[in-house]
């Protein structure tokens, strides 16, 4: 009888370790997706959205005090793709950030001068 008290209480130790041993995460589906990449003219990013139900995908261009630049709408599809130009901003730091059905992701973007012409680095 101790014996099979004593098992079972082990048993039950053992389950509470392992739940508790993985936290819960936020799930993203399956196939949603935000990528960004530098537009064939080096003048811009082209930013790509995938998700796994058609759903409206949102562009914020912020600087670095926070202030709204520029704001956009992404039609409503499984698969988005859309350039925006970066060589009319102002040198200085400004925030990218896409907002999808199911997650936002961040980029931060450092707009400079570079033999006359405009450069921007977006962080990784």
């Amino acid at each position: 009888m101790k014996n099979s008290i004593k098992l079972t209480a082990l048993l039950v130790l053992a389950s509470v370790g392992v739940f508790a041993a993985n936290p819960a995460k936020a799930t993203v589906p399956a196939g949603d997706k935000i990528s960004f990449s530098a537009l064939p003219s080096h003048q811009g990013v082209d930013i790509k959205v995938q998700s796994a139900s058609a759903a409206k995908a949102i562009v914020i261009i912020s600087d670095q005090d926070g202030n709204v630049i520029f704001k956009d709408a992404m039609p409503a599809y499984k698969e988005m793709e859309k350039g925006y130009i970066l060589n009319q901003l102002d040198n200085g730091d400004y925030t990218i950030e896409v907002i999808a059905d199911h997650q936002t992701v961040t980029k931060d973007v450092h707009v400079y001068d570079e033999d006359g012409a405009k450069e921007f680095i977006i962080s990784e």
